[in-house]
This record gives structure tokens, sequence and C-alpha cells, in this order.
């Protein structure tokens, strides 16, 4: 039987798991930061963690924190400089567009304007976690979660004019 390396198990790890990275990344490019050296600090920040994970919580919800932390650390770095970027240009970094239809690509362009922590409440949600799952991703309470979804979902459809 062949012994898989650390590095081996990383990859397929990846690979096995690209698809939340692109997700998370998606809603948090911007001019300063494009997808690319987003995924690539993501990756780097996985790989970073890689031999303390502990295995404690799934792979996905590990995946999650890394992800999100990675990117509102990104964000951070640039808030205190205002930036005015246009939903065109927002568009043309979505996840492979030709997949999603007009009102899919609506919904992500509206959650790209909510604030960093209601984005990654948004997009785990939308992955099907529970409530406690989220709760234990982003530090909250799983009825803060309960709570903040609801709001998130008014302003979304007050964002939408529906």
């Amino acid at each position: 039987m062949k012994k898989i390396s650390l590095d081996d198990e990383f990859v397929k790890l990846i690979q096995d798991n690209e698809k939340i990275i692109y997700k998370v990344c998606s809603v948090y490019v911007s001019d300063e930061t494009p997808m690319a050296d987003l995924y690539q600090d993501v990756v780097c920040n996985l790989w970073k963690s890689f031999t303390g994970f502990r295995r404690e919580c799934t792979v996905s919800t590990w995946i999650y924190r890394v992800a999100l932390n990675t990117c509102i650390s990104d964000l951070r770095k640039y808030m205190k400089r205002p930036k005015h970027v246009s939903l065109s240009l927002l568009s043309a970094h979505l996840i492979e567009t030709n997949e999603l239809d007009d009102a899919i690509r609506e919904m992500y362009c509206l959650i790209r304007r909510l604030s960093s922590l209601e984005k990654a409440i948004v997009l785990l949600y939308l992955d099907e976690y529970s409530y406690q799952e989220i709760a234990d991703i982003t530090g909250l309470t799983p009825t803060n979660v309960g709570v903040r979804l609801v709001r998130i979902k008014e302003k979304l459809k007050k964002m939408s004019g529906i």
C-alpha cells in the first residue's frame, strides 16, 4: 500500500474543494485584489494551516473559515480607501457566469454589496449549512445567525426592488 504524501493529500483536498474557494473569493474580488490573487492567498493560508488542522470540524467548514478570514482580512486592507466600482466590473468576476442565469447573476451582484459578515452568512446559507455550522464558522450564535439571515433577506429584497 502506497503512502500518500502530505503534499499529495493537500493537492487532492484543494482539488476536491476548489468550488468553495472560488465561491468565497468571487464575492470578495476587487480592483485591488483580482480573483487569481485572492484564490492564491486562500490556498497559501490553507497550506500554512494544513498541518495544524485537527479535523475537529469537516474539511469544508475549515476551508470556509480560512477562505472567509483571508478574504475579509484582504478587504480590511483596502477599506480605508474609498473606492467606486461599477457593477459591470464586478459581474466580470463572478464564478463561471455562463452556467448561471440572469437571476442568479443579479443575486450575486447584490450579495457583493453586503457587508463582509453578511456575505459570509449568505454564502454558507446558500450552501445549505445549518445555523449551527454557520455559527461555528462565523463565531456567532445560531440564534444570531437566524436573525441576521432574516435581515439579510429583507435587505436583498429591498436592493432588488422586489
